[in-house]
């Protein structure tokens, strides 16, 4: 569970480096460049079923503990021990599943849509000489796979448009509400689950204990989880 956990700690940076591509002024040209790297550059695909497999290894062994905790002691303590525990360590049952209930509707808004659903296609043309670029919406039947090319010093990019999915969809201030809930959850998940999983594995010498909980709390629970709820307010109100 720990090695799950630290790896999708990872992909947390990754992901949260990648998405800040929203908040380009761009017409979503490099978002949508970076969300078809993704997708289709193979070492990328690997790595992206490991995700996925990770995300249900980790669920699966979270209820795994919990029933064998659960069985060990079945009834419950008269007055709960004062063992110094923080709220985050005695609830990561409650918050990994708000996580994953996000998730699964995360995947449904957009992972799905871009590979089945009818994301909207878009069209870039740069001006290699000027450095300006038009965007234009075109349709499906324009539209057969992601090209890019250059044509009388223009380059062109037909691309799937996500970038108009994730702004469409975080207009609507339920979802919003959602993602802000589900990153507070991620925050106090990680402020327990990251420095756990090093010590489970044993990494927890005093030496290096002190950096492993500055990362644990500063970047992982507290602007990775910022981040990434930036980006729905950012379209909501923008």
């Amino acid at each position: 569970m720990c090695l799950t956990g630290l790896f999708l700690c990872s992909f947390l940076i990754i992901h949260l480096t990648g998405n800040f591509q929203l908040f380009k002024n761009d017409d979503g040209l490099a978002f949508n460049q970076y969300a078809h790297f993704m997708t289709h550059f193979t070492p990328i695909k690997v790595v992206s079923y490991l995700l996925y497999s990770s995300i249900l290894v980790h669920t699966l062994y979270a209820i795994i503990i919990s029933i064998k905790n659960k069985k060990s002691r079945p009834v419950g303590y008269a007055i709960t021990p004062k063992d110094g525990s923080i709220w985050s360590s005695r609830n990561m049952g409650i918050l990994g599943t708000i996580l994953f209930v996000f998730i699964v509707v995360h995947m449904a808004n957009f992972w799905f849509e871009y590979h089945w659903g009818e994301t909207p296609y878009i069209e870039y043309r740069t001006d290699l000489k000027t450095g300006t670029t038009i965007a234009n919406p075109i349709t499906a039947a324009d539209y057969t796979e992601y090209v890019s090319y250059v044509d009388n010093g223009v380059e062109i990019i037909k691309s799937k448009d996500l970038y108009k999915e994730v702004a469409y969809s975080f207009k609507q201030w339920w979802l919003v509400a959602l993602y802000v809930l589900a990153m507070a959850a991620l925050s106090f998940h990680l402020v327990h689950g990251f420095q756990s999983a090093f010590q489970t594995l044993g990494w927890n010498h005093s030496k290096y204990k002190p950096f492993i909980n500055f990362l644990g709390l500063w970047v992982f629970a507290i602007i990775i989880p910022i981040g990434f709820a930036i980006m729905p307010l950012y379209f909501l109100f923008k």
